[in-house]
């Protein structure tokens, strides 16, 4: 696999891992229920900080496609925190007794014994997947990042086309990618030294002539 093709698969990686612990801390994770009343208890109760955990994993994805070398590395750090973060407090929120504790602040007057949660669906294990995503994505960027490629070395290459263009102007033997680079920049390949002192030659009188 290639450096670049490594790059991609990653982000997609991270973009799937966020989408899951988004998709989880938008949902409700228990309905606890007093007698007839049912009170649904939703990740944002339970654990506030796991959407913004999500984002700012994603905003890590975009530093690490625009940063090289060491700072590579740190955002990569930073991505880890993130989903280690996700992780544990997906595992904070799947406990029954913290349900219980959020519902028992909506109805202040029942007796906690009687009160009964029960989960609605299994988004905690669908976060804890995303945070551990998360989290391993980080890590492979902290050890391998510094390999991949930048958004900026698209514009190293593209700083490189004067030079082709102007080996082409030498009568050099350049590539068919040179050509094109030249292509884009405005400038004539084709046309050479000889070319361009043409018009002169022949603009100037010959010998004898007023």
């Amino acid at each position: 696999m290639t450096a670049r093709r490594a790059l991609w698969t990653w982000v997609a990686v991270c973009v799937a891992g966020a989408a899951l612990v988004l998709l989880a801390a938008g949902r409700d994770w228990f309905t606890v229920t007093y007698g007839p009343r049912k009170v649904a208890v939703s990740a944002a109760e339970l654990v506030p900080a796991l959407g913004p955990a999500a984002w700012a994993a994603l905003a890590a994805v975009v530093a690490v496609l625009a940063t090289r070398g060491v700072w590579r590395r740190i955002v990569g750090a930073v991505m880890t925190l993130c989903g280690a973060g996700a992780l544990a407090w997906a595992w904070q929120g799947s406990r029954a007794g913290a349900a219980l504790e959020v519902a028992a602040r909506q109805i202040p007057l029942a007796e906690p014994g009687a009160l009964h949660s029960a989960p609605a669906a299994a988004w905690p294990l669908v976060a804890g997947a995303g945070g551990l995503l998360l989290a391993c994505a980080g890590v492979v960027a902290a050890v391998r990042g510094a390999g991949w490629p930048g958004m900026s070395d698209r514009y190293e290459r593209r700083g490189s086309a004067p030079a082709a263009a102007g080996a082409a102007s030498t009568g050099g033997a350049p590539s068919e990618r040179a050509l094109w680079d030249a292509i884009d920049l405005g400038a004539d390949p084709t046309v050479g030294p000889e070319d361009t002192a043409a018009p002169e030659r022949t603009a100037r009188p010959e010998n004898g002539e007023r």
